[in-house]
Protein backbone atom coordinates (compact mmCIF):
# COMPACT_ATOMS: atom_id res chain seq x y z
CA UNK A 1 0.00 0.00 0.00
CA UNK A 2 1.16 3.37 -0.72
CA UNK A 3 2.11 5.90 1.56
CA UNK A 4 -0.77 8.57 0.44
CA UNK A 5 -3.35 5.93 0.29
CA UNK A 6 -2.66 4.97 4.05
CA UNK A 7 -2.87 8.56 4.86
CA UNK A 8 -5.97 8.82 2.93
CA UNK A 9 -7.70 5.98 4.44
CA UNK A 10 -6.67 6.81 8.24
CA UNK A 11 -6.62 10.80 7.88
CA UNK A 12 -10.69 10.88 9.08
CA UNK A 13 -10.02 8.16 11.62
CA UNK A 14 -6.52 10.14 12.93
CA UNK A 15 -8.73 13.49 13.37
CA UNK A 16 -11.21 12.07 15.34
CA UNK A 17 -8.89 10.74 18.12
CA UNK A 18 -7.53 14.05 18.21
CA UNK A 19 -10.81 15.27 19.25
CA UNK A 20 -11.16 12.60 21.70
CA UNK A 21 -7.11 13.23 23.22
CA UNK A 22 -8.11 17.01 23.53
CA UNK A 23 -11.38 15.67 25.58
CA UNK A 24 -9.83 12.84 27.60
CA UNK A 25 -11.43 13.41 30.44
CA UNK A 26 -14.84 12.59 29.43
CA UNK A 27 -13.59 9.29 27.52
CA UNK A 28 -14.30 6.35 29.91
CA UNK A 29 -10.85 4.33 29.79
CA UNK A 30 -12.07 1.39 27.55
CA UNK A 31 -12.31 3.88 25.00
CA UNK A 32 -9.07 5.27 25.37
CA UNK A 33 -7.53 2.30 25.62
CA UNK A 34 -9.27 0.76 22.33
CA UNK A 35 -7.47 4.15 20.89
CA UNK A 36 -4.79 3.60 21.88
CA UNK A 37 -4.53 0.01 20.45
CA UNK A 38 -5.57 1.24 17.08
CA UNK A 39 -3.28 3.86 16.84
CA UNK A 40 0.30 1.72 17.92
CA UNK A 41 -1.50 -0.51 15.42
CA UNK A 42 -1.44 2.05 12.64
CA UNK A 43 2.34 3.11 13.98
CA UNK A 44 3.31 -0.42 13.78
CA UNK A 45 2.70 -0.55 10.34
CA UNK A 46 3.88 2.64 9.25
CA UNK A 47 6.70 1.97 10.72
CA UNK A 48 7.62 -1.35 8.76
CA UNK A 49 6.55 0.12 5.32
CA UNK A 50 6.97 3.48 5.66
CA UNK A 51 10.21 4.17 8.14
CA UNK A 52 11.29 7.60 7.14
CA UNK A 53 8.33 9.18 6.72
CA UNK A 54 7.04 12.42 8.94
CA UNK A 55 3.53 9.84 9.97
CA UNK A 56 5.59 7.98 12.20
CA UNK A 57 6.22 10.86 14.09
CA UNK A 58 2.54 12.50 13.96
CA UNK A 59 1.25 8.64 15.23
CA UNK A 60 3.81 8.13 17.91
CA UNK A 61 2.70 11.94 19.42
CA UNK A 62 -0.44 10.49 19.45
CA UNK A 63 0.33 7.12 20.99
CA UNK A 64 2.58 8.59 23.31
CA UNK A 65 0.01 11.51 24.70
CA UNK A 66 -2.28 8.68 25.18
CA UNK A 67 -0.14 6.41 27.30
CA UNK A 68 0.50 9.34 29.48
CA UNK A 69 -3.02 9.96 30.06
CA UNK A 70 -4.05 6.36 30.45
CA UNK A 71 -1.55 5.85 33.50
CA UNK A 72 -2.58 8.95 34.76
CA UNK A 73 -5.90 7.77 34.87
CA UNK A 74 -5.51 3.90 36.40
CA UNK A 75 -6.58 4.88 40.06
CA UNK A 76 -10.51 5.09 39.00
CA UNK A 77 -12.59 6.84 41.29
CA UNK A 78 -16.14 5.66 42.48
CA UNK A 79 -17.93 7.32 40.37
CA UNK A 80 -16.99 4.97 37.51
CA UNK A 81 -19.72 2.83 38.24
CA UNK A 82 -22.38 5.61 37.82
CA UNK A 83 -20.28 6.32 34.51
CA UNK A 84 -20.74 2.62 33.35
CA UNK A 85 -24.43 3.19 33.74
CA UNK A 86 -25.00 6.44 32.77
CA UNK A 87 -22.68 6.37 30.16
CA UNK A 88 -20.16 3.33 29.01
CA UNK A 89 -23.19 0.62 28.47
CA UNK A 90 -25.47 2.55 26.59
CA UNK A 91 -22.77 3.60 24.79
CA UNK A 92 -22.02 0.16 23.66
CA UNK A 93 -25.19 -0.40 23.33
CA UNK A 94 -25.52 1.80 20.63
CA UNK A 95 -22.78 0.22 19.21
CA UNK A 96 -24.37 -2.89 18.95
CA UNK A 97 -28.27 -1.90 17.96
CA UNK A 98 -27.47 -3.92 14.33
CA UNK A 99 -26.84 -7.20 16.64
CA UNK A 100 -29.16 -6.37 18.69
CA UNK A 101 -31.84 -6.38 15.97
CA UNK A 102 -30.43 -9.62 14.57
CA UNK A 103 -30.57 -11.04 18.03
CA UNK A 104 -34.53 -9.84 18.93
CA UNK A 105 -34.93 -10.88 15.16
CA UNK A 106 -33.80 -14.78 15.47
CA UNK A 107 -35.38 -15.11 18.83
CA UNK A 108 -39.33 -13.69 17.09
CA UNK A 109 -38.79 -16.26 14.41
CA UNK A 110 -38.00 -19.03 16.85
CA UNK A 111 -41.05 -18.24 18.74
CA UNK A 112 -43.32 -18.43 15.80
CA UNK A 113 -41.87 -21.63 14.63
CA UNK A 114 -41.85 -23.48 18.14
CA UNK A 115 -45.98 -22.02 17.97
CA UNK A 116 -46.58 -23.80 14.56
CA UNK A 117 -44.75 -27.03 15.08
CA UNK A 118 -46.80 -27.42 18.29
CA UNK A 119 -50.13 -26.10 16.64
CA UNK A 120 -48.95 -29.02 13.72
CA UNK A 121 -47.51 -31.46 15.97
CA UNK A 122 -49.60 -32.94 19.31
CA UNK A 123 -46.26 -34.61 20.53
CA UNK A 124 -43.97 -31.26 19.94
CA UNK A 125 -44.96 -29.74 23.43
CA UNK A 126 -43.93 -33.08 25.21
CA UNK A 127 -40.89 -33.23 23.29
CA UNK A 128 -39.39 -29.59 24.06
CA UNK A 129 -41.10 -28.81 27.73
CA UNK A 130 -40.93 -32.75 28.74
CA UNK A 131 -43.59 -35.03 29.82
CA UNK A 132 -43.01 -33.82 33.09
CA UNK A 133 -43.87 -30.51 33.06
CA UNK A 134 -47.32 -30.68 30.51
CA UNK A 135 -48.67 -33.72 33.05
CA UNK A 136 -48.13 -31.35 36.03
CA UNK A 137 -49.73 -28.05 33.96
CA UNK A 138 -53.10 -30.51 33.11
CA UNK A 139 -53.23 -31.51 36.13
CA UNK A 140 -53.22 -27.47 37.67
CA UNK A 141 -55.72 -26.68 34.47
CA UNK A 142 -58.07 -29.14 35.18
CA UNK A 143 -57.70 -27.61 39.54
CA UNK A 144 -58.59 -24.52 38.29
CA UNK A 145 -55.07 -22.91 39.02
CA UNK A 146 -52.99 -23.23 35.63
CA UNK A 147 -49.87 -21.20 36.97
CA UNK A 148 -49.74 -23.26 40.01
CA UNK A 149 -46.02 -23.79 39.20
CA UNK A 150 -44.84 -20.60 40.41
CA UNK A 151 -46.57 -20.71 43.72
CA UNK A 152 -44.72 -24.04 45.18
CA UNK A 153 -41.62 -22.78 45.84
CA UNK A 154 -40.28 -20.75 48.78
CA UNK A 155 -39.71 -17.12 47.78
CA UNK A 156 -36.47 -16.45 48.76
CA UNK A 157 -35.12 -20.06 47.74
CA UNK A 158 -36.94 -19.14 44.50
CA UNK A 159 -35.75 -16.21 43.46
CA UNK A 160 -32.07 -17.04 44.62
CA UNK A 161 -32.12 -20.23 42.12
CA UNK A 162 -34.14 -18.59 39.38
CA UNK A 163 -31.98 -15.33 39.67
CA UNK A 164 -28.37 -17.62 39.14
CA UNK A 165 -29.91 -19.63 36.34
CA UNK A 166 -30.81 -16.74 34.31
CA UNK A 167 -27.68 -15.44 34.51
CA UNK A 168 -25.89 -18.62 34.13
CA UNK A 169 -27.91 -18.84 30.76
CA UNK A 170 -26.89 -15.86 29.85
CA UNK A 171 -23.34 -16.31 30.36
CA UNK A 172 -23.61 -19.30 28.25
CA UNK A 173 -25.07 -18.03 25.49
CA UNK A 174 -22.39 -14.86 25.85
CA UNK A 175 -19.80 -17.53 26.27
CA UNK A 176 -20.58 -19.84 23.48
CA UNK A 177 -19.87 -17.43 20.79
CA UNK A 178 -16.13 -17.38 21.63
CA UNK A 179 -15.58 -19.01 18.22
CA UNK A 180 -18.68 -17.97 16.16
CA UNK A 181 -21.41 -16.23 16.49
CA UNK A 182 -23.87 -19.26 15.03
CA UNK A 183 -23.57 -21.07 18.35
CA UNK A 184 -25.02 -17.96 20.11
CA UNK A 185 -27.75 -18.14 17.84
CA UNK A 186 -28.59 -21.61 17.74
CA UNK A 187 -29.29 -20.86 21.61
CA UNK A 188 -31.52 -17.97 20.75
CA UNK A 189 -33.14 -20.50 18.64
CA UNK A 190 -33.63 -23.14 21.34
CA UNK A 191 -35.33 -20.77 23.64
CA UNK A 192 -37.74 -19.25 20.94
CA UNK A 193 -38.92 -22.60 20.03
CA UNK A 194 -39.34 -23.43 24.00
CA UNK A 195 -41.04 -19.86 24.57
CA UNK A 196 -43.22 -20.25 21.18
CA UNK A 197 -44.52 -23.79 22.41
CA UNK A 198 -45.16 -22.68 26.00
CA UNK A 199 -47.11 -19.92 24.77
CA UNK A 200 -49.37 -21.98 22.05
CA UNK A 201 -49.46 -25.14 25.02
CA UNK A 202 -52.00 -22.59 26.83
CA UNK A 203 -53.15 -21.16 23.69
CA UNK A 204 -54.73 -24.44 22.84
CA UNK A 205 -56.13 -24.60 26.89
CA UNK A 206 -58.12 -21.14 25.95
CA UNK A 207 -55.55 -19.54 28.43
CA UNK A 208 -53.63 -17.57 26.48
CA UNK A 209 -54.57 -14.02 28.43
CA UNK A 210 -54.10 -15.24 31.61
CA UNK A 211 -50.85 -17.17 30.72
CA UNK A 212 -49.75 -13.26 29.27
CA UNK A 213 -51.01 -11.79 32.36
CA UNK A 214 -49.33 -14.23 34.72
CA UNK A 215 -45.60 -15.21 32.82
CA UNK A 216 -44.73 -11.67 31.41
CA UNK A 217 -44.84 -10.68 34.42
CA UNK A 218 -41.50 -11.53 34.88
CA UNK A 219 -40.65 -12.42 31.18
CA UNK A 220 -40.53 -9.29 29.64
CA UNK A 221 -37.25 -8.63 31.41
CA UNK A 222 -36.17 -12.41 31.84
CA UNK A 223 -36.55 -12.14 27.81
CA UNK A 224 -35.34 -8.85 27.43
CA UNK A 225 -32.05 -9.86 28.68
CA UNK A 226 -31.80 -13.13 27.01
CA UNK A 227 -31.98 -11.37 23.77
CA UNK A 228 -29.41 -8.72 24.91
CA UNK A 229 -26.70 -11.48 25.98
CA UNK A 230 -27.65 -13.00 22.07
CA UNK A 231 -26.50 -9.56 20.76
CA UNK A 232 -23.21 -9.71 22.92
CA UNK A 233 -22.38 -13.37 21.86
CA UNK A 234 -22.82 -12.31 18.29
CA UNK A 235 -20.57 -8.88 18.69
CA UNK A 236 -17.86 -11.48 20.37
CA UNK A 237 -18.54 -14.05 17.47
CA UNK A 238 -18.72 -11.85 14.41
CA UNK A 239 -15.35 -10.05 15.93
CA UNK A 240 -13.23 -13.57 15.71
CA UNK A 241 -15.04 -14.46 12.24
CA UNK A 242 -15.07 -10.73 10.66
CA UNK A 243 -12.25 -9.01 12.08
CA UNK A 244 -11.81 -5.75 9.07
CA UNK A 245 -9.05 -4.10 9.55
CA UNK A 246 -7.43 -4.77 12.40
CA UNK A 247 -5.40 -8.24 13.40
CA UNK A 248 -7.58 -11.20 14.61
CA UNK A 249 -6.61 -11.52 18.08
CA UNK A 250 -7.08 -7.58 18.61
CA UNK A 251 -10.43 -7.46 16.90
CA UNK A 252 -11.38 -10.92 19.55
CA UNK A 253 -10.25 -8.76 22.10
CA UNK A 254 -12.30 -5.44 21.45
CA UNK A 255 -15.54 -7.93 20.32
CA UNK A 256 -15.12 -9.64 23.62
CA UNK A 257 -14.97 -6.64 26.01
CA UNK A 258 -17.85 -5.13 24.39
CA UNK A 259 -19.52 -8.14 24.88
CA UNK A 260 -18.40 -8.57 28.79
CA UNK A 261 -19.94 -4.82 29.12
CA UNK A 262 -23.20 -6.11 27.52
CA UNK A 263 -23.35 -8.75 29.80
CA UNK A 264 -22.69 -7.27 32.85
CA UNK A 265 -25.47 -5.05 31.80
CA UNK A 266 -27.80 -7.51 31.93
CA UNK A 267 -27.12 -8.72 35.18
CA UNK A 268 -29.27 -6.32 37.19
CA UNK A 269 -32.36 -6.87 34.77
CA UNK A 270 -32.08 -10.84 35.55
CA UNK A 271 -32.16 -9.82 39.31
CA UNK A 272 -35.34 -7.22 39.12
CA UNK A 273 -36.46 -10.43 36.90
CA UNK A 274 -36.18 -12.91 39.52
CA UNK A 275 -37.66 -11.04 42.28
CA UNK A 276 -40.75 -10.49 40.29
CA UNK A 277 -41.44 -13.95 39.15
CA UNK A 278 -40.57 -15.05 42.69
CA UNK A 279 -42.99 -12.31 44.84
CA UNK A 280 -45.18 -11.42 42.41
CA UNK A 281 -45.68 -13.86 39.55
CA UNK A 282 -47.27 -15.91 42.03
CA UNK A 283 -49.90 -13.60 42.87
CA UNK A 284 -52.69 -14.65 39.79
CA UNK A 285 -55.47 -13.06 41.83
CA UNK A 286 -54.13 -9.61 41.58
CA UNK A 287 -56.28 -6.89 39.16
CA UNK A 288 -55.59 -7.45 35.56
CA UNK A 289 -54.75 -3.92 35.76
CA UNK A 290 -51.81 -3.96 37.79
CA UNK A 291 -50.56 -6.99 36.58
CA UNK A 292 -50.37 -5.59 32.88
CA UNK A 293 -49.23 -1.90 34.16
CA UNK A 294 -45.91 -3.93 35.27
CA UNK A 295 -45.54 -5.72 31.79
CA UNK A 296 -45.85 -2.16 30.06
CA UNK A 297 -43.79 -0.24 32.49
CA UNK A 298 -41.22 -3.15 32.09
CA UNK A 299 -41.25 -3.28 28.41
CA UNK A 300 -40.95 0.54 28.55
CA UNK A 301 -37.83 0.33 30.69
CA UNK A 302 -35.98 -1.84 27.89
CA UNK A 303 -36.84 -0.12 25.26
CA UNK A 304 -35.90 3.44 26.43
CA UNK A 305 -32.59 2.18 28.17
CA UNK A 306 -31.11 -0.11 25.77
CA UNK A 307 -32.63 1.77 22.43
CA UNK A 308 -33.90 5.48 22.94
CA UNK A 309 -31.36 6.41 26.17
CA UNK A 310 -28.08 4.85 24.00
CA UNK A 311 -29.13 6.83 21.03
CA UNK A 312 -29.39 10.08 22.98
CA UNK A 313 -26.04 9.57 24.46
CA UNK A 314 -24.62 8.36 21.11
CA UNK A 315 -25.83 11.87 19.99
CA UNK A 316 -24.41 13.87 22.86
CA UNK A 317 -21.22 13.08 22.45
CA UNK A 318 -21.20 12.93 18.77
CA UNK A 319 -22.21 16.86 19.09
CA UNK A 320 -19.73 17.55 21.91
CA UNK A 321 -16.82 16.21 19.37
CA UNK A 322 -17.99 17.87 16.55
CA UNK A 323 -17.89 21.38 18.30
CA UNK A 324 -14.48 20.29 20.05
CA UNK A 325 -13.10 19.70 16.57
CA UNK A 326 -14.10 22.74 15.01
Amino acid sequence: MKEAVFVHQNRVKWKHYEGCLKNANQQSPDTLADIYIDITNDLSFAQSHYPRSLINNYLNSLAAQLHQFIHRRKKEKFSRILTFWAQEFPEVMFLARKELLYSFLIFAVSILIGAFSTANDDSFNRLILGDRYVEMTLENIAKGDPMAVYKDSHKGSMFTGITVNNIRVSFIIFASAIFTSITSAYLLVRNGIMLGCFQYFFYEHGLLWDSFLTIWIHGTLEISAIIVAGAAGIIMGNSWLFPGTYKRTVSFRRGAKKGVKIIVGTIPIFIIAGFLESFVTRHTELPEWIRLAIIIMSLSFVVFYYIVYPAKVAKSRHNTEKSINK
